[in-house]
């Protein structure tokens, strides 16, 4: 694994690629928008677990320029997965891993369709990052990845990437069933940027500030639970203490789907809550609050996008 592709350079994309990168590896980062500047000013990464700057940066405008890799890693956002086949098939030797960075659920199964399940791996990024301008990325919290392979089971190579992200300065750990760290991350994922967006573009300090907000968050969470556990993953109690708790001195967080919602950019509302949602009710679990935040969220978004 010497070469990568990062497909979807902005913000969590640039961060992971641009750590790789400063370990010396070969990384290619898609970039179209940001692609000419970059090219120009390098990359510059403030964070808390150090700052760094690349002032070359290989990047590309479209897949063919970037060419056959050993590690193609998927950091778009899920709305983009319609041009999986076009932008990844260029990118492919008959031995290219796809490593999916991507929230929610069903970007494995999709990608494990168009390339073959064998291919794929997926990685939970808990991180607090924003892109500032092209160029120019600010980590502010966490940073750790869980990964694990699309079908449960330790493998060597799930293993060399654990390492490789390691020595990159990002803190990795793989895990036997991904399915289980998929809805761990979705019991923060769910409520706070959900309800960040509901509530018409709030923080995460605001939303826990707000008379009933943790309470709704910490509903949420135990529906997102007790989803999980009807489908096999047992998540314990303490994990939803765990997960307020570390939200607080995030303090004014802005949790990406709430700022894809305020500035007018496709929100992914069928990964994180329309196939959490679709999974419950095929498990016969009543999930009043998502039923009713799901819901909202694609009102939301249609009178947006409408007016």
């Amino acid at each position: 694994m010497k070469s990568f592709a990062i497909v979807g350079a902005g913000a969590v994309g640039s961060y992971y690629g641009g750590r790789l990168s400063e370990a010396r590896h070969d990384v290619r980062f898609l970039m179209r928008m940001d692609c000419e500047v970059v090219r120009k000013v390098g990359l510059t990464v403030e964070s808390t677990d150090g700052d760094f700057f690349l002032p070359e940066v290989n990047c590309a405008k479209t897949s063919e320029e970037i060419g056959k890799v050993d590690v193609v890693i998927v950091a778009w956002k899920a709305t983009s997965n319609e041009h999986f086949e076009k932008v990844i098939t260029p990118l492919l030797r008959d031995d290219t891993i796809i490593l999916t960075l991507q929230n929610g659920l069903g970007n494995i199964e999709t990608l494990g369709e168009l390339f073959g399940i064998r291919r794929v791996l997926g990685a939970m990024c808990f991180v607090c990052i924003n892109r500032l301008e092209p160029g120019r990325i600010r980590h502010t919290a966490c940073g750790n990845i869980v990964m694990g392979e699309a079908n449960p089971g330790m493998t060597p190579r799930l293993e060399e990437l654990v390492k490789i992200f390691e020595n990159a300065k990002v803190k990795s750990s793989a895990v036997e069933d991904f399915g289980e760290a998929q809805w761990r991350k979705l019991v923060w994922n769910i409520p706070f940027n959900g309800l960040c967006i509901t509530e018409g573009g709030i923080d995460t300090g605001t939303l826990l500030a707000m008379p009933d907000g943790g309470k709704r968050v910490r509903e949420l969470m135990h529906e997102v639970t007790r989803i999980a556990g009807a489908l096999g993953y047992e998540i314990e109690d303490e994990y939803i203490d765990f997960q307020i708790e570390r939200t607080y001195p995030m303090e004014a967080y802005k949790p990406s789907s709430m700022l894809d919602y305020v500035n007018g950019n496709p929100v992914e509302i069928e990964a994180i809550w329309g196939e959490p949602w679709r999974r419950a009710q095929e498990a016969g679990v009543d999930s009043p609050n998502l039923t009713i935040l799901y819901g909202l969220i694609k009102s939301m978004v249609a009178s947006r996008v409408s007016h």
